[in-house]
């Protein structure tokens, strides 16, 4: 775990232990809330998500004593899912994907093809959409970003199997189709159609944040960001097409900025000198 510095350089904060790195299982995802570091991971039993308290401040942090939130989470070479975040209830939702097990995206006793909604401690909220459940929604292969807009809906950035990528607006208890139906097409079946499909070719679609009135996808096969309008959510304006490679997350930065984070060193992209990199753009470019 790594503190950014002013001026670009970083020092460990931490480390997590007990991670099994492999495949596109490791360390996954991260959130904070209330002071205390969220951290989605791979270990031997499966995946989990752990609370890290977290001492010091500015330039001093490190990496307290960890609970477990979450365990045993499905885990596989492929679709680990690891997206985690707080909402504007101050729940925490987690993306699991289908590890590899399609059919248990459809089947409500399986957390994975899910994402969850727990409290901060784990535990089951009584508004859940299934009793004693922490499954918010199904259906899905590997949700890779989650966010909110103002108004409290839930957008989330799924990656697609051959055809179509996918771009949600996640409500509670509601299917999302996979293995069924991947993309637009399930409504006649029973199933929610996506607000935005794109090909797998152009998006691979990952982290995902919405700042004011959109919605910023980062896309890795896309290399590029999206931007959609949380108003008119079936259309995007790309920016930044094949400029920086492959893009895997995003996020508010700091002064009316754009923070995305490159992922050209996995072995699947065409590395360039200085990555990865986190690139820092004004808002304003991207209006």
């Amino acid at each position: 775990m790594l503190e950014l510095r002013p001026d670009g350089s970083t020092r460990e904060v931490g480390t997590v232990p007990g991670v099994r790195h492999g495949g596109e299982g490791g360390l996954l995802g991260l959130a904070l809330h209330d002071g205390d570091l969220f951290v989605y991971s791979t270990a031997d039993d499966g995946n989990r998500v752990q609370r890290f308290t977290l001492t010091g401040g500015t330039g001093t942090y490190r990496l307290g004593d960890a609970t477990t939130v979450l365990d045993g989470l499905p885990r596989n070479t492929f679709h680990d899912g690891g997206r985690i975040a707080f909402g504007p209830d101050g729940m925490l939702y987690v993306s699991v994907g289908d590890a590899g097990n399609r059919p248990a995206a459809q089947d409500r006793a399986s957390l994975a093809g899910k994402i969850l909604r727990v409290t901060p401690d784990g535990a089951v909220p009584e508004d859940n959409p299934f009793p004693g459940s922490p499954v918010w929604s199904l259906g899905h292969r590997n949700v890779q970003g989650m966010g909110w807009a103002a108004d409290g809906t839930m957008f989330a950035a799924e990656f697609g199997q051959d055809a179509w990528d996918e771009l949600n607006v996640i409500e509670p208890g509601q299917d999302h189709g996979w293995p069924e139906v991947e993309g637009v097409g399930g409504e006649a079946r029973g199933f929610v159609d996506p607000v935005q499909q794109w090909s797998t070719d152009d998006a691979s679609p990952s982290g995902l944040t919405v700042i004011g009135d959109t919605v910023y996808v980062a896309n890795l096969k896309g290399a590029s960001v999206r931007a959609v309008p949380v108003s008119d959510p079936g259309t995007s304006t790309v920016f930044f097409a094949g400029e920086f490679g492959r893009i895997r997350t995003v996020l508010a930065g700091p002064d009316d900025t754009l923070w995305f984070v490159t992922n050209n060193t996995d072995g699947r992209g065409d590395p360039r000198e200085g990555d990865d990199r986190i690139v820092s753009v004004p808002l304003t470019d991207l209006r």
